[in-house]
């Protein structure tokens, strides 16, 4: 592992002992719903959470590394996250990400990084938040649809809505019986990047739909990242720790 990607993909990965409910069935999109039920139908299925504590397997490939790790997530929602990342079996990795800071340290070159969503938002190509990172685990847009203006399309099974927002082309999928997102997409053109989210399944849980998975892939002209999330297991509203320190010794590390 090198430590240029190392914090981004512990910054990352998302999401304890619960049998999900079902898989969500999915259906094509039709021509007899009008813009405004795509937006509306996709919000209606938010429920609140107070704790979401996830296990889940992933893998990492940039071209010239691939890694399989595992991952605990929890997530006070809207305040903050802590992930622990696994190799076989043992602590090589963890991060805080809160509104206001990212941060981790990594055991391998025993260092640990405290910054803002800069070296996060460059790693992926497109400018991310705390709320942004949050959707992006969650099966939710990175932009809140409700205060944006938009149109509705259909692109093939998917309804389709596309926007221009500070220089950024985005364009999210949806499918046609819950309004789930299936696939969003951030492109800017001007600076040669882009990053796109599939998510394949949706799981429900007695608290919420969580998605089964994703898959991350993001371009830019110093390379290509991949990243594929297995969701397998969660429970909600426990009292968790979110302890975070990092282990005496360690050099901090600064990332352009």
């Amino acid at each position: 592992m090198t430590k240029n990607w190392i914090g981004a993909f512990v910054v990352l990965i998302l999401l304890v002992w619960c049998k999900a409910k079902s898989v969500v069935a999915t259906a094509s999109a039709t021509e007899d719903v009008g813009p405004d039920a795509v937006v509306t139908g996709h919000y209606a299925n938010d429920k609140e959470f107070r704790i979401l504590n996830v296990k889940a397997d992933a893998r990492y490939e940039d071209g010239s590394t691939s890694q399989n790790v595992t991952a605990d997530i929890r997530i006070r929602k809207d305040e903050k996250i802590l992930i622990i990342v696994r190799f076989l079996g043992i602590t090589m990795a963890k991060a805080l990400i809160t509104p206001d800071q990212v941060k981790y340290y990594e055991k391998i070159n025993g260092e640990y990084f405290e910054g803002d969503f800069t070296m996060l938002s460059k790693w992926l190509g497109t400018e991310l938040d705390f709320n942004k990172v949050q959707n992006l685990f969650l099966g939710r847009p990175l932009d809140d649809l409700r205060k944006k203006p938009h149109d509705v399309s259909i692109d093939g099974k998917y309804y389709k809505i596309a926007m221009d927002l500070d220089g950024f082309r985005r364009s999210y999928f949806f499918e046609g019986a819950k309004y789930l997102l299936k696939r969003q997409e951030i492109e800017q053109t001007a600076a040669n990047r882009s990053m796109s989210v599939h998510y394949p399944n949706y799981v429900e849980y007695p608290q919420m739909i969580l998605p089964s998975g994703l898959a991350l892939n993001a371009e830019q002209k110093k390379g290509k990242v991949k990243i594929e999330i297995d969701y397998k297991s969660a429970t909600f509203n426990e009292d968790l720790s979110f302890a975070y320190s990092v282990p005496d010794g360690y050099d901090r590390i600064f990332i352009d």
